[in-house]
């Protein structure tokens, strides 16, 4: 009997001890994820901690808008997670401030995808297409591996596919995916999603999406403030 009570006891500690760890290890795993999506600044927003700068940056003119730039790609769920609050964030966009998507090239099929973006662009189409493409990968694990499948998916939402494979492989939508190619070496963008602002500043994304746009929103009134003619 006593032997029989020491195993029942033995088995409870070690069935208790496992239920803890993991407990523990979820407790872990949401409160990372939860900082990573919403997040909190603690203090004082800090070069090397928040954000770095590039060596090298083309100086803002006088009264040009400070340029915010989004990394991304249609492959990233990152990205797409991220998506909603950037357009959220987009609604309440300062004055003298401009936004734009860069899609990166990381891998052939990323490649595909910044292509087609440009594309969309290209036509004017990219409102109606933006979120589907991003539904269609992640929600409905569709692979896209040639221009062909993308402009069967798009046709009939906003052009047809003739029109859309004519764009894929036009001049100007080429000419973008050099540019985005540059900049994106320029600035060694090395992960997605990631936030630049006036190509001088880029944000560590590693602190949480929500501090990452916090972070941002403080870039861009010391970018201001830099631009603010000094009193006499």
């Amino acid at each position: 009997m006593a032997s029989r009570k020491s195993r029942e006891g033995r088995v409870k500690r070690v069935r208790n001890s496992i239920l803890g760890g993991v407990a523990a290890i979820l407790l872990l795993v949401v409160g990372y994820g939860l900082l990573y999506s919403t997040g909190a600044t603690q203090g004082e927003i800090l070069e090397g901690t928040h954000y770095r700068i590039i060596d090298s940056y083309d100086r803002r003119r006088p009264g040009e808008a400070v340029k915010v730039q989004e990394f991304f790609s249609y492959g990233c769920i990152h990205c797409k997670n991220f998506d909603p609050m950037i357009e959220q964030w987009l609604t309440d966009l300062p004055e003298g401030v401009s936004f734009s998507r860069s899609p990166v090239a990381f891998s052939p099929s990323w490649t595909l995808l910044a292509q087609t973006y440009f594309t969309l662009e290209y036509l004017k189409i990219l409102d109606p297409n933006h979120s589907r493409l991003f539904r269609q990968i992640h929600n409905n694990r569709r692979q896209f591996t040639s221009a062909d499948e993308v402009a069967e998916f798009i046709d009939g939402n906003g052009a047809t596919k003739e029109e859309f494979l004519r764009a894929f492989n036009s001049p100007d939508v080429r000419r973008a995916i050099r540019e985005s190619d540059a900049d994106q070496r320029n600035l060694e963008i090395a992960s997605v999603p990631t936030m630049v602002v006036a190509g001088k500043y880029v944000v560590n994304m590693d602190n949480g999406r929500k501090v990452a746009l916090e972070v941002v929103d403080h870039l861009l009134m010391l970018e201001q403030r830099l631009a603010e003619p000094e009193k006499t």
